[in-house]
């Protein structure tokens, strides 16, 4: 990874103070989405990353709603499926779900019940790593449905907020730290 691929990267987040509520300074990818040579950098590196740390991926598990914008670019790049991880409600058919806390109140998330095979090794990706509450949720869901967490991904890590200590002995990897 080169210092200038992830400045590119880091120089396309913006700050947003008081974003959602009064003391959150919220992290926006939007310039970096609408950037398209900055977003392929950012698909670029995380692409380096998994290539070089696994071996063998299944499916790139992408939560609701900004995991769904990385995820798919993902999975087409190393030719594997994308599965969604949605809030309650949204997916047809049989579902598993968890409830869980966040840091403006409670939700709940579903993966399909037939969406990964026991054994299967997955990555869940998202946008950013807060208190960590949905990165839990999401990997409690592919637990159930016995497959293997190997990597929890993500853009940006809020460090004090530690989120990753919820995470347990689950690796995680984050593009961008902010203090």
């Amino acid at each position: 990874m080169t210092e200038e691929a992830l400045r590119r990267v880091r120089d396309r987040v913006r700050p947003f103070p008081d974003f959602p509520v009064p003391g959150v300074l919220f992290r926006d990818i939007s310039p970096l989405l609408k950037d398209p040579a900055a977003f392929k950098t950012l698909i670029d590196l995380l692409e380096d990353h998994l290539r070089a740390s696994f071996p063998k991926i299944d499916f790139i598990a992408g939560l609701d709603s900004r995991g769904f914008l990385i995820g798919p670019c993902l999975a087409q790049r190393l030719g594997i499926g994308f599965v969604p991880i949605r809030k309650k409600g949204k997916l047809p058919g049989p579902t598993e779900s968890v409830s869980y806390t966040l840091e403006y109140g409670k939700a709940e998330l579903e993966i399909q019940s037939d969406a990964v095979e026991p054994g299967q090794k997955v990555i869940i990706v998202d946008d950013l790593l807060a208190t960590g509450g949905t990165m839990c949720a999401a990997c409690e869901l592919v637990k159930r449905l016995k497959a293997e967490v190997l990597e929890c991904l993500v853009i940006i890590e809020l460090k004090p907020l530690k989120g990753v200590e919820k995470l347990n002995s689950i690796p995680f990897y984050s593009l961008l730290q902010y203090d």
